[in-house]
């Protein structure tokens, strides 16, 4: 099964004193979906954007919003993040207590189910689930902030991952958070992995249209 690439700018970096344009820039650009992060101040240090901030973003753009919820309980909140016009959501395999009863729940939503594996949990933990999820998140960071350094060991999990898909014929996507850069997106993409999900290496480096499409031809390779 071939699985296409995808951009997704994370609207953390963006500038929220004009976050319609930025998503309007960013969509013009060639943006195939932004990844909206979701922070309690709980799981994570620090404290970000909820449904009601996640409403205004749909407004703005008719592309997929992919919801990262790193947040305590998130069985509790994923009904709100649906209504509020989420198209993808994640949660954390570390923190979900019942991953199949939440992934179940989200499918009854009409929303696509992604469970998230932090840098220092074994992939081994999202095997009884991956026959049943959409999208798997791989985190490149510790996840709390912005413009970390790329942790290359989540390259194996996205070989572990890639590998048990082709072997088990199954059709979950592999995105990955945090330190992506035109630097590196190649060997991410070599992995495995197809939706690439950039905060500061997009938002900080404008014109748009230029970063994005120097990643996609990262994602593709060389020319030969």
């Amino acid at each position: 099964m071939v699985f296409t690439p995808k951009i997704a700018p994370s609207l953390l970096s963006a500038d929220f004193s004009i976050l319609k344009q930025e998503i309007q820039e960013a969509e013009a650009a060639g943006a195939s979906l932004f990844h909206v992060d979701v922070m309690d101040g709980h799981f994570v240090p620090n404290l970000t954007l909820g449904p009601f901030i996640v409403k205004a973003i749909r407004k703005c753009t008719p592309l997929p919003l992919d919801c990262h919820l790193m947040i305590e309980s998130p069985e509790r909140y994923v009904k709100a993040f649906a209504a509020a016009g989420a198209n993808l959501i994640s949660c954390h395999i570390e923190i979900v207590s019942e991953p199949k009863t939440l992934i179940e729940q989200l499918h009854a939503l009409g929303i696509k189910a992604g469970l998230a594996l932090n840098p220092d949990t074994p992939v081994e933990r999202l095997l009884p689930y991956l026959a049943l999820l959409d999208y798997v998140l791989v985190m490149g960071v510790f996840p709390g902030f912005a413009e970390q350094v790329f942790i290359e060991s989540a390259l194996k999990k996205i070989e572990e991952l890639n590998a048990f898909r082709h072997e088990h014929a199954l059709a979950f996507e592999i995105e990955v958070d945090g330190g992506l850069r035109s630097s590196n997106i190649e060997k991410i993409a070599q992995a495995g992995a197809n939706i690439f999900v950039a905060g500061s290496a997009i938002f900080k480096n404008k014109p748009y249209d230029k970063t994005i499409q120097e990643m996609k031809q990262k994602i593709h390779g060389p020319k030969q």
